[in-house]
């Protein structure tokens, strides 16, 4: 079997972050989202990897390389466009071959990884098995609908009015069967291959689809409140080391320093987790937050936020719940006069204080 796994896409729903930044290397607790699939596929035994790149394909690979760090055989598949996860596996054609295959999506975050689902798949080998899991609005999803026997009877990309709260979780498991299907697909009224479409001509050509529904966690990681959710949760599980140096501070709970870090005159409260050469410095870091390498972090509180290596925080107040990027400076302004200075990329969003 091998692994196909999608790191290409522009990342809107990330922006302005995402302007300089592959949304799959946005990382939680440190550590780029899309290593957690990586590692996921490598412990459920694939070795053979095909990664599908677009724009973002240097910044990708330099942090991937051959893949071997993950115990994988790294193959590179330009997509010229975000065209569809179909075309994603038409452009994987010869890359695939006739090899059973999981697609995974690079920003998806799954709790449990994909063991279980792989075994299952290559023990019963249906033409394709969907992970599934509830959502409040499905028709924000690819949506199934299921007979009494839980095979998959329907399904729909994003529809107005879905049959389910079912939605598609990013992780797929095909046969070579789908190649048919995905060469005979035309765009949807998004102007995309869809993968449902194919999965659809799969049921209708009588091939059987099978479903699971998800019992762990699932975020696909699009959005900022979605990164801070999975950061959290990967935190919960941290187990606390001090590397670097830790001078009249205090620790309590489950705190990493990480090495050649240094934390002065400070309170931090985990779960968190202080990157590699980062500085604390009279300041308070809260709960569920991960300060990247090279960072500081002076005269300031933060809570519950990401902030991306080498940003620097300096005499401002509290910081919560936000996402920084990288190299970015976070000051305090002038008291006087009385106004807001503001340098903002496309699409940010800010709040003011009146």
């Amino acid at each position: 079997m091998k692994a196909l796994v999608l790191a290409g896409g522009s990342g809107t729903r990330l922006r302005p972050i995402t302007h300089t930044s592959a949304k799959q290397l946005v990382p939680v607790a440190n550590k780029p989202v899309l290593f957690y699939g990586l590692e996921a596929i490598a412990a459920a035994g694939i070795t053979d990897l095909g990664l599908v790149v677009g724009d973002t394909q240097a910044e990708i690979e330099a942090a991937v390389g051959d893949g071997s760090a993950f115990g994988l055989r790294a193959t590179y598949l330009r997509q010229r466009a975000p065209l569809g996860l179909a075309h994603a596996v038409s452009i994987a054609r010869d890359f695939l071959g006739d090899d059973d295959f999981v697609m995974y999506l690079g920003d998806n975050f799954i709790v449990g990884g994909i063991d279980a689902l792989v075994e299952r798949f290559a023990r019963v080998r249906p033409a394709a098995q969907i992970m599934l899991t509830r959502v409040g609005d499905p028709s924000q999803f690819g949506v199934a609908e299921l007979d009494a026997d839980g095979r998959v009877v329907s399904l729909a990309e994003k529809p107005a009015h879905p049959k389910s709260d079912l939605a598609l979780v990013g992780v797929y498991l095909f046969t070579p069967a789908v190649h048919a299907a995905v060469a005979g697909l035309k765009p949807s009224w998004r102007g995309e291959l869809e993968i449902t479409d194919a999965i659809q001509w799969l049921i209708e050509a009588g091939l059987r689809v099978d479903s699971s529904v998800i019992s762990g966690y699932w975020k696909d990681t699009g959005n900022v409140a979605d990164m801070l959710e999975v950061n959290r949760l990967v935190l919960e599980s941290l187990e606390p080391r001090t590397d670097g140096r830790v001078d009249g501070s205090e620790l309590i709970g489950r705190v990493v320093v990480e090495r050649g870090a240094v934390v002065e005159r400070s309170r931090v409260v985990g779960p968190a987790i202080i990157g590699a050469g980062a500085r604390v410095e009279a300041s308070y870091v809260g709960p569920f937050t991960s300060i990247g390498a090279g960072c500081v972090v002076a005269r300031s509180e933060i809570e519950y936020s990401i902030v991306l290596p080498r940003a620097s925080i300096d005499g401002v107040g509290r910081i919560e719940a936000s996402l920084i990027g990288h190299d970015v400076e976070v000051t305090p302004a002038p008291s006087t006069p009385r106004a807001h200075r503001l340098v903002l990329g496309d699409h940010s969003k800010v709040q003011i204080s009146s």
